[in-house]
């Protein structure tokens, strides 16, 4: 029998950014009372239990853009670009060019001596005219080499698992301020198709997808210079659950909700800066703990088996501890930027995460350059905990080409 499903959930953990998992050793606060809201699980050092939300293909969820990556992955409310096929395809409705595309490389987990580990991600848009824009986004997540062993650890076979997401949008301006679109996505899990776990065939996993989202955009009046703000709200990743298996319980897609602003100030023709800040949460269920978790008696985690619509909205209460952990599985993003004569950019940004739902915190910093037709944007990122990333130390880059640069020529 080849044993493949440890490996896969060593993945699994792995690529979803270096999260902690639940520790079995938490207990109630209070022994002799059951687990819940007044009562939480602690570790025995008396912390909160760590109790993250996982969720399959977390590859969808990755910052691929260097520009955000350098700004604390900031980029729901950012200026648009085609990178906002990631954050906020709605953004593209107010973008200047009549047409961009970026193609972006990030290395992954360099920090463990892995090469052949990356993400690609290509990305475009096209504006049929001043009301409405076509975006395109095409994903590829590579996991490298990965050997696969029998119960006895003798070799099998080497796999070379991948996933990959292909999006479309359609963008609208439903005021001169405000705009909206929708997206279409289809994945594709390949991550050990053909090996056995217990007597089932392990099959690529496939899943469909939909985005949603709202820009507004205004001016704010300044006496000594211009400026304007930038909201956006997104709803991304609602789909159908994914699977591997016949036998085995579908998974949740990363579904997720974002808020985000972005104030652009021009100080006057050749200096501009840019302070952003986004807010995201998972629309997924949160494990449960400390109590009956299978009513049923099938074996399976009841909060695994909620349809994905219902799971959004009950993924708003469904904490064990209540309002106070829900708040815990908020995400924040903040980052700065600034541009000397729209040709040189500096980046800063900082990113954060409750320890018990992760515990991700680092700073970032990049350059953007801009030539011509060409724009060339680098990120840095440096950890700030002990907690690992798979993007920590590791310099990627995002190559975007104006097309508008052509007329401006003529």
């Amino acid at each position: 029998m080849k044993y493949v499903l440890p490996t896969l959930i060593a993945v699994i953990f792995l690529f979803a950014g270096g999260i902690q998992t639940v520790d079995a050793q938490c207990f109630p606060r209070d022994p002799s009372r059951p687990a819940g809201p007044n009562n939480p699980l602690i570790s025995p050092d008396g912390t909160p239990c760590v109790n993250t939300v996982l969720t399959a293909v977390p590859f969808l969820r990755i910052v691929a853009d260097a520009r955000s990556g350098a700004m604390g992955d900031v980029g729901i409310g950012l200026s648009p670009d085609p990178n906002a096929m990631h954050f906020n395809p709605s953004k593209l409705a107010f973008a200047e060019q009549k047409m961009g595309l970026s193609a972006t490389y990030t290395p992954w987990l360099r920090a463990l001596g892995l090469n052949d580990v990356y993400l690609a991600y290509l990305t475009g848009f096209y504006k049929i005219d001043d009301m409405q824009t076509l975006g395109f986004g095409l994903r590829y997540f590579s996991l490298g080499s990965i050997p696969f062993t029998d119960v006895n650890g003798e070799p099998l076979v080497t796999g070379r698992p991948n996933e990959f997401e292909v999006t479309g949008a359609y963008a609208r301006k439903l005021a001169d301020r405000l705009s909206a679109s929708v997206s279409a996505k289809f994945i594709f899990s390949n991550l050990a198709a053909g090996q056995i776990v217990s007597g089932e065939v392990i099959e690529p996993g496939i899943a469909g997808a939909a985005d949603f989202s709202l820009t507004y955009k205004a001016p704010i009046e300044m006496r000594t210079m211009t400026s304007d703000l930038t909201v956006g709200l997104a709803i991304t990743n609602v789909g159908s659950k994914i699977t591997y298996t016949k036998s085995l319980a579908r998974d949740f897609l990363p579904a997720n909700i974002g808020l985000g602003a972005a104030w652009t100030l021009d100080i006057n023709d050749f200096n501009r800066i840019t302070f952003a800040s986004d807010v995201n949460k998972l629309l997924v269920p949160t494990p449960c703990q400390g109590q009956d978790c299978d009513l049923d008696g099938n074996g399976i985690p009841d909060f695994k088996e909620e349809p994905p619509i219902g799971a959004i909205f009950s993924s708003f209460g469904d904490a064990p501890e209540g309002f106070k952990e829900e708040l815990r599985e908020l995400t924040f993003s903040f980052g700065a930027e600034y541009w000397y004569d729209q040709q040189f950019a500096v980046r800063l940004g900082y990113y954060t995460e409750h320890f018990q739902k992760g515990g991700r915190k680092f700073l970032t910093a990049g350059l953007g350059l801009k030539y011509n037709v060409f724009g060339l944007n680098f990120s840095y990122l440096i950890p700030t905990t002990n907690q690992r990333n798979p993007l920590d130390n590791t310099l990627r880059f995002s190559l975007l080409f104006d097309f508008a640069a052509f007329d401006a020529e003529k």
